[in-house]
């Protein structure tokens, strides 16, 4: 795929939909573009957060380690993105991710990654919209098993 390939590629993501194209040639030309066979992880649970992913293509399951064992709480597609949470709070990866499809990825270092964030707001913006609704959509899994619990 062409630098001019893949900045279009970059531009149809929500994340980066308001980043000028110069930027995004950098993104494309300073990230890594991995592709992952179903079954493969991209990250364990525990492991350092080191980077951030885009799903490019491709499906992949968010799951994690609980005392009665595994447990989905996501399925990421095309655009969603995922490791996050590991750079923003410098803790353990908090999920196994594992790919569901054949999964195409942009992986983007740890300072580069705070690097968009500093250079273009909206990002952080649009992380801090996608955390919230993932923290809504969690809160509502627990009030549900909750009730389940209590009835």
């Amino acid at each position: 795929m062409s630098l001019i390939e893949e900045v279009e590629l970059l531009r149809r993501i929500p994340l980066f939909a308001k980043i000028e194209p110069s930027k995004l040639k950098l993104l494309a030309f300073t990230s890594q573009r991995l592709t992952y066979k179903p079954g493969d992880v991209l990250f364990h649970q525990g492991d350092p957060g080191d980077a951030a992913f885009v799903i490019i293509g491709g499906e992949a399951d968010v799951v994690v380690d609980t005392p009665t064992g595994p447990l989905k709480v996501a399925h990421l597609r095309q655009n969603d993105f995922v490791g996050e949470i590991a750079i923003l709070c410098d803790v353990p990866r908090t999920a196994t991710v594992t790919a569901t499809l054949e999964t195409t990825v942009l992986r983007i270092e740890k300072d580069l990654f705070f690097r968009l964030i500093g250079d273009f707001p909206q990002i952080a913006i649009e992380i801090m919209r996608v955390l919230a609704q993932r923290l809504d959509r969690t809160t509502a899994d627990l009030r549900e098993l909750s009730a389940k619990v209590k009835g």
